[in-house]
């Protein structure tokens, strides 16, 4: 048993990831039920491009740290055309984000632009904008950091079906993602 324990604390990432499984697999076992919950639906997946890490000239050990600290970021370069409740919205061609702000030692688990990615790219359109876009081009009402946290766990939840996974996403954005939410409200006149 001891040595169980020792090797459960000396790879505790993936005692963690390993806990989540079989916590989530019991409850989806117990939860068979589809939920809607925003309607999402989109054709095709977004069309993005990796905007390259600046290391470059940097020097050696600045660009070692950017390479390891910096998180990648994508730009979309087509209009991403997606619809919620019956209503149609876009996210334009040359928006840049991040994905999912998943921390670095969880990116091995969970890719920022993995299962999280759909409600990732509209949550940091809205925190961006603190709007969405409709596809004429015209934008909703202010939204709320409240409002546009629970789009990103609806649309995950419809999308990838993780419930656990997507709420766990949703408590982290409720507990830090007011930091992001005031750098954008800053941007915005």
């Amino acid at each position: 048993m001891e040595m169980l324990l020792d090797l459960a604390m000396t790879f505790w990432q993936w005692t963690i990831l390993g806990a989540l499984v079989i916590v989530g697999f019991i409850i989806n076992s117990f939860d068979k039920k589809e939920e809607v919950r925003v309607e999402f639906r989109y054709l095709m997946m977004p069309k993005m491009s990796p905007v390259p890490i600046a290391t470059k000239g940097k020097g050696f050990w600045k660009g070692i740290l950017m390479w390891l600290m910096t998180t990648r970021q994508w730009i979309v370069t087509d209009d991403f055309h997606y619809s919620m409740k019956g209503v149609e919205y876009k996210v334009p061609a040359g928006f840049q984000f991040d994905g999912a702000s998943v921390p670095k030692f969880l990116a091995t688990f969970l890719s920022p632009v993995g299962v999280l990615l759909m409600g990732g790219l509209i949550h940091d359109y809205g925190y961006r904008h603190g709007c969405l876009q409709l596809s004429d081009g015209t934008h909703t009402e202010r939204m709320s950091q409240k409002e546009l946290d629970v789009v990103f766990r609806d649309i995950c939840i419809e999308v990838n079906g993780f419930k656990v996974l997507n709420y766990l996403a949703w408590m982290a954005l409720f507990a830090v993602g007011f930091v992001a939410w005031g750098a954008n409200r800053k941007a915005i006149p």
